[in-house]
């Protein structure tokens, strides 16, 4: 079978370079960020008691500090929560003092400069069950990669899992990093979006490495840039629609969700588009720079059996 000739065939590759480029120096500035500035951990992992109060008002969160910092909370974090008359406060643990007693000291705090705060919710989360939760939720994300990359080299091809895998610890890199830039919090929800990312990404991922497996196969003539383009071609129409359709979903809980899972509705807004562009130029380009084949893709062929025999005189 001569090589496809699409009229409408897009060059991809012709991009890999910048692409690549453009890809190392986010990756470099994710990293830079997530060692300076690291990530703003929410409560689930550093502990604490996290404390949501309403005002009748719009809330000056500077006072609001100035009060619970003259009352001995000189280390709370506040910030809106959802609206300008919600405010949220996080509180590092203290021995000894129960989180339902810390509620009430911020309270009668807050109260000196209004009298009509509204207590909402009170949650308490010790540091040892934030340790834990640190530690696992790294060791899954390392788990899902280590996975990945032994399914995508039994199902394609070694140069396809390290093209998986980089694109994927390419999409992971850049959402953390931007959540360390925009000092984001980065809760529970966050690193579920974060292994969605990871599903999301794969399965995209998949779609182009089995059509790209599948010219390679029916294509007989043709450099391995050009059939891969040809593949990128043929399922882009199909990534477009899955992409949009899932972006409008996730617009419409970034807006309208409410605070509560803000972080999330970001992750995955973000995570979707740099892995629908990952596993167009991470994960194609680096099994084309690792010099896949036609060869590395054909299936064995099997020898039918008696087939060495001598023949029957």
């Amino acid at each position: 079978m001569q090589l496809l000739k699409l009229e409408n065939t897009v060059n991809f590759m012709k991009l890999r370079v910048p692409a690549l480029v453009l890809s190392t120096i986010l990756i470099i500035g994710s990293l830079v960020s997530l060692s300076v500035n690291q990530l703003n951990w929410g409560l689930d992992f550093t502990g604490g008691t996290l404390i949501e109060v309403g005002y009748p008002s719009a809330a000056n969160l500077d006072e609001v500090r100035t009060e619970l910092t003259a009352a001995g909370f000189a280390d709370a974090v506040v910030q809106n929560f959802g609206s300008s008359q919600d405010v949220l406060i996080r509180i590092a643990p203290r021995e000894g003092v129960k989180a339902a007693t810390i509620g009430d000291q911020v309270l009668a705090a807050l109260r000196t400069g209004e009298a009509g705060v509204e207590m909402r919710r009170i949650e308490f989360v010790g540091p040892n069950v934030g340790e834990e939760l640190t530690e696992q939720g790294g060791l899954a994300m390392l788990v899902a990669l280590i996975c990945i990359l032994i399914y995508v080299a039994m199902r394609f091809e070694w140069r396809f899992a390290l093209g998986s895998v980089s694109a994927l610890a390419h999409d992971v890199i850049l959402t953390l990093g931007l959540f360390s830039v925009l000092q984001l919090e980065f809760d529970l929800t966050v690193l579920a979006a974060v292994l969605a990312v990871i599903g999301y990404s794969l399965n995209d991922t998949i779609v182009v490495s089995d059509r790209i497996r599948e010219n390679f196969r029916k294509i007989r003539k043709g450099e391995p840039e050009e059939i891969i383009n040809v593949s990128l071609t043929q399922t882009l129409n199909r990534t477009i629609v899955t992409s949009l359709t899932t972006v409008l979903v996730l617009l419409a809980l970034f807006f309208k969700g409410g605070a509560l899972i803000h972080g999330f509705a970001t992750a995955l807004l973000f995570g979707v588009i740099i892995g629908t562009y990952s596993s167009v130029y991470i994960a194609s380009s680096v099994a084309l720079m690792l010099g896949v084949s036609r060869e590395d893709l054909m299936p064995p062929e099997v020898e039918k059996e008696g087939a060495d025999l001598d023949p029957m005189p």
